[in-house]
């Protein structure tokens, strides 16, 4: 990547570079406390071994379009968002019980290896998977100090800091506390912007654009651009918890309507249903078992005859649509305009 062109693989491979080397260094420092601890350290590199690196680069494109130069200290910094990121689906996938992620087990079950043959030995891997994530959100904060950019620098950005973590918070507590209700979209949206929309693209960019100086003006245009991406990026994720194929999104496809989470795709199905209809898709939720896949496919027809999916894909378009309008109004330098905008559309993507 040069200084005027966005070239995302060339950026995604210098991210990945920076978490490797630094979780190998923590993961070997975990290791050498006792052996025991090797099984876990090797879940914290494994943690961040994929990724699109997104957070990273709205983080470092919001640095870009505040004036600050390309920088190896800013891309450390910008790559602490991998690791917020990384915690999160830890977390997430515990408190979800998922099976998958990238194609591989999730924590939590990879970790079951550890504990075999011991007392409660899936509670003890659960317990070390919380104990990784955990670890993983510390180590954010630590790459994020140790990046190389000056205090003052770091100093404007700290308060965002914990902004970030008590929304992701806020966010998946929102999400437990509502699991199982009465679909409700305005709830779930809620969920959304606070689970993923801001830890995902409005906080790193304004974190990029704090430590650069930004004035008032460019951070409200992060927030426009930042909130509708980040919600639409979600929205799109659910579609494809449900629409698309494991193979391609690495993730077990039952897990939100077995789950009875409050995703906006169940909730504008809700809403669309007849009484009957209503009463069907509570029976199919009902269900605690469903080896064979019928309930989920029945769950997927209804959502179909209703045209539930196409109403998200409408409010993903509208929201795109929203941040891209907010990315031309700031008039940001050309490469990071550029680079925005191709991100808005890869992040949103339909897969299937």
């Amino acid at each position: 990547m040069t200084a005027e062109r966005w070239e995302p693989d060339a950026f995604k491979a210098r991210v990945d570079a920076v978490l490797r080397d630094f979780t190998a260094d923590e993961a070997d420092q975990l290791a050498a406390i006792d052996p025991a601890l090797t099984p876990v350290a090797a879940q914290l590199e494994a943690a961040v071994a994929d990724g699109k690196r997104l957070r990273a680069a709205f983080c470092y494109w919001g640095w870009r379009a505040a004036g600050g130069p390309d920088s190896d200290a800013l891309l450390r910094a910008a790559a602490s968002m991998e690791l917020v990121h990384a915690a999160a689906v830890v977390h997430d996938d515990l408190i979800d019980e998922s099976p998958l992620r990238h194609g591989r087990p999730t924590t939590q079950v990879a970790l079951r290896s550890a504990v075999r043959g011991r007392p409660r030995a899936a509670g003890a891997a659960r317990s070390l998977a919380m104990l990784v994530g955990d670890l993983l959100m510390s180590l954010a904060g630590q790459l994020f100090a140790t990046s190389g950019l000056p205090a003052a620098y770091l100093g404007r950005a700290r308060p965002l800091w914990a902004a970030l973590a008590r929304e992701l918070i806020a966010g998946e507590c929102l999400e437990i506390l509502h699991t199982g209700d009465v679909p409700d979209t305005s709830r779930a949206l809620k969920v959304v912007r606070y689970k993923t929309a801001k830890y995902t693209v409005e906080q790193p960019l304004l974190i990029g654009g704090a430590l650069a100086g930004a004035g008032e003006r460019l951070r409200l245009g992060y927030s426009g651009y930042g909130l509708p991406l980040g919600e639409a990026f979600q929205l799109r994720d659910d579609l494809l918890g449900l629409f698309g194929d494991p193979a391609r999104t690495g993730k077990a496809d039952a897990d939100d309507v077995r789950g009875r989470r409050p995703t906006a795709l169940l909730a504008e199905t809700w809403r669309l249903a007849s009484p009957e209809q209503r009463e069907q898709l509570g029976e199919l939720l009902g269900r605690r078992h469903d080896k064979d896949g019928v309930a989920l496919g029945a769950v997927r027809d209804l959502m179909g005859a209703l045209k539930a999916p196409d109403r998200i894909e409408a409010l993903i378009a509208t929201r795109v649509d929203d941040a891209l309008d907010a990315l031309h109004r700031l008039n940001a330098p050309a490469p990071a305009t550029a680079a925005l905008d191709a991100l808005a559309h890869s992040a949103t993507a339909r897969l299937y």
